[in-house]
């Protein structure tokens, strides 16, 4: 026998970024500013993302791509990864991800793939402390979760190595 489990996710939805607060637009800015520098030769889908630290700081990051697919990173695993490495003890409070690509407008929230969910969730895991996180297109709606973990369930964690 067995039993079903649901689970539900939330995020806010704005109208636009014009209804941020001051922090989250300077911060989707930040990563609409820094798309424009990401190396995207095969799929030109630019991708940019901010990552605002407990201090104030920001630190940006853009996607690379690299013909061996594999071997290119996500803008988010980018710019986390760079604040893991520059700014190890500071907490990582929220991050902004935003897309660009002459193929088409981009007026829908872009959400972080699955892999840079998980590599997110990690700096969670590490500070016991939610991040935010906001996602938006070229223009339109912007969604904001209150958390990585918000968007994966489930996740894997140090638990399931018995840590």
């Amino acid at each position: 026998m067995s039993k079903q489990i649901t689970g539900n996710y939330i995020y806010d939805v704005y109208e636009s970024s014009e209804n941020l607060s001051k922090t989250d637009k300077d911060l989707l800015a930040k990563a609409k500013e820094v798309l424009a520098n990401a190396y995207a030769p095969y799929s030109n889908f630019n991708v940019g993302a901010a990552v605002l630290l407990e201090d104030g700081t920001i630190v940006t990051g853009n996607n690379q791509e690299n013909a061996a697919y594999p071997s290119g990173l996500c803008a988010e695993r980018v710019a986390f990864f760079y604040a893991s490495s520059q700014y190890p003890s500071k907490k990582i409070i929220a991050v902004a991800v935003s897309a660009k690509t002459e193929k088409m407008p981009i007026n829908v929230p872009v959400p972080p793939c699955g892999a840079c969910r998980q590599a997110m969730a990690e700096f969670e895991i590490k500070f016991d402390s939610p991040i935010r996180v906001i996602m938006s297109g070229e223009s339109g709606e912007v969604f904001i979760s209150p958390s990585v973990s918000n968007l994966l369930p489930l996740l894997f964690s140090s638990k399931n190595l018995g840590k």
